[in-house]
């Protein structure tokens, strides 16, 4: 009545045309191997998994655990799963909308010039990072570093530091009792409207709803 796949095994169930038409994931480093490959499916890199139909595919190798974790919750309900959980000390859950890859670490590429001012950026996102600011940390022209900066990480300054804040955010929600106003100011949104906006844009859910998701102290989470 279903079939699943856990990191790369999405590619045999490709081949075998188990796929066809639907949303897939797989490990982030083949996302783009297995929609090269495969033009019928429609593969998405972020998610931990996706659930289409009688079809599961998971990211990595970890995010199988949670796959399988959503598995059991389908069939025996959420105190069975939560119970199961337990037993593997991991959280429940991880859903399908959770990114399977950081934002810094999706920037970073091999002998990037911007690896060292990625890694200032996660350090300081309580400055106002201006274009001026960002220039002179990577030692450019503000007109050359965003030049530069679009070539090598195909994205605007400002797109990236929005995600690199998203992605410290959500650190905080789901690790600590920090109040939703003080991360705002911690991450350099400025205010809790902003964080909202930014988070439901990046996310899909409100910075409360995160939480209350993912949180180890919410229902969702190990406790």
């Amino acid at each position: 009545r279903r079939v699943a796949s856990v990191c790369t095994g999405a590619f045999l169930l490709a081949a075998s045309g188990w796929l066809d038409g639907r949303r897939v994931v797989t490990h982030w480093t083949r996302c783009e191997q297995l929609a090269r490959q495969y033009p019928r499916l429609r593969v998405e890199a972020n998610p931990i998994f996706i659930n289409e139909g009688p079809v599961w595919t998971s990211a990595g190798v970890t995010a199988g655990i949670d796959l399988a974790l959503a598995l059991v919750e389908a069939d025996l309900g959420h105190a069975m799963a939560l119970d199961v959980a337990r037993q593997l000390v991991v959280f429940l859950k991880r859903p399908g909308g959770q990114s399977q890859f950081s934002a810094t670490l999706a920037l970073q590429k091999q002998g990037s010039r911007f690896d060292d001012l990625h890694a200032w950026i996660a350090e300081n996102l309580g400055r106002e990072l201006n274009l001026p600011t960002l220039a002179e940390q990577a030692g450019m022209s503000e007109r050359s570093f965003v030049r530069h900066y679009r070539a090598d990480t195909g994205q605007t300054p400002a797109r990236a530091i929005e995600q690199i804040r998203v992605e410290s955010a959500r650190r905080l929600l789901g690790n600590s009792g920090v109040p939703i106003k003080r991360i705002a100011v911690q991450c350099g949104f400025g205010s809790e409207e902003t964080l909202r906006r930014s988070f439901l844009r990046l996310v899909g859910v409100t910075p409360q709803a995160y939480r209350e998701r993912f949180s180890p102290e919410g229902e969702s989470g190990f406790q």
